[in-house]
């Protein structure tokens, strides 16, 4: 615990709170022992990151609109996003699960790491103070509300390549992961995006989600399906 509390810049008074925003439901279950998980930490957790993430973009974006402000927002705490940020910060190898969750890629899940994520944001809450879990919440998502300010909102390459394919065939694209390499808590996903037996693009990422996401903006800029 102590090598997780130096990657979330953060040292608990109260050790249990730790251990119970990285309980899985499933200790429960499969023990048939009452285990405090983590489901709702990352209830609380999940108020305490969309005030914190409201309230950045509220003041950082003074000339955005409602709508265009909740579509910032719903970018920023997607599951996608908290994912990445739980995987940057290992925190899949520090969950405690039943043995049947983790032998089905418990460790590994998007909603289970997305969770986890939440859950800890509630825990630092409840353990210190709003201020304190205000400062986490920042610092792990600098890059992501940096990167906001940049790239468009509505610009959607998976959704577009869907789109735009199903508007030939009916039939949407499929991603492929080729590679996975790295350790857990930095792996580097190389994805594949293929249709109609073609490959259309490649691309890289720090999650499968984010790799997808390249694999189909290069899927986008070939165009492939436009030589055929």
């Amino acid at each position: 615990m102590e090598t997780l509390e130096q990657r979330l810049g953060y040292h608990f008074r109260n050790q249990a709170l730790l251990n119970q925003a990285l309980t899985h439901p499933s200790l429960t279950h499969e023990k048939q022992r009452y285990h405090e998980d983590n489901q709702r930490l990352e209830f609380l957790g999940d108020a305490v990151l969309q005030l914190v993430i409201t309230e950045y973009l509220y003041a950082h974006f003074p000339k955005d609109q409602e709508g265009r402000l909740t579509k910032l927002r719903a970018r920023l705490v997607s599951r996608d996003a908290l994912t990445t940020r739980a995987q940057a910060l290992d925190l899949g190898r520090h969950l405690l699960m039943g043995r049947g969750e983790e032998a089905s890629g418990g460790r590994t899940r998007a909603s289970t790491l997305a969770d986890a994520f939440e859950a800890i944001i509630g825990a630092i809450y409840l353990d210190s103070d709003f201020e304190t879990a205000r400062d986490f919440v920042l610092r792990e998502t600098r890059a992501a509300l940096e990167h906001v300010r940049e790239a468009p909102v509505d610009i959607n390459p998976k959704g577009q390549l869907q789109e735009i394919l199903q508007s030939i065939a009916m039939r949407g694209p499929i991603y492929e992961v080729v590679s996975a390499t790295g350790p857990e808590h930095a792996k580097t996903f190389v994805v594949e995006v293929r249709w109609e037996g073609s490959a259309l693009g490649h691309g890289t990422g720090s999650s499968k989600q984010a790799a997808e996401v390249e694999a189909a903006k290069d899927a986008l800029d070939g165009k492939v399906w436009e030589e055929e």
